[in-house]
């Protein structure tokens, strides 16, 4: 009897690792996984130059805001 339950619990056990995902599925899923990470990373970048453009025309705006409130003060 222990024979008969040994050998149906290495069956079973070899059906549930025989299921298990294929090396085209792995592949799949880490291609997946890495093309997901690249496009994080593309907004990223894309964000970061948005924001960076931003600071720079602020930063035009305020100079220029400068430039013209010091042209207004100094006398004539």
């Amino acid at each position: 009897m222990k024979r008969l339950l040994s050998l149906i619990a290495i069956a079973a056990i070899a059906t549930m690792y025989s299921c298990g995902p294929s090396a085209e599925e792995k592949a799949a899923r880490e291609k997946a996984e890495q093309d997901s990470i690249a496009a994080a990373q593309e907004m990223m970048r894309a964000a970061e130059e948005a924001a960076a453009q931003q600071a720079a025309a602020e930063s035009a705006a305020a100079a220029a805001a400068d430039t013209s409130m010091m042209q207004d003060t100094m006398p004539k």
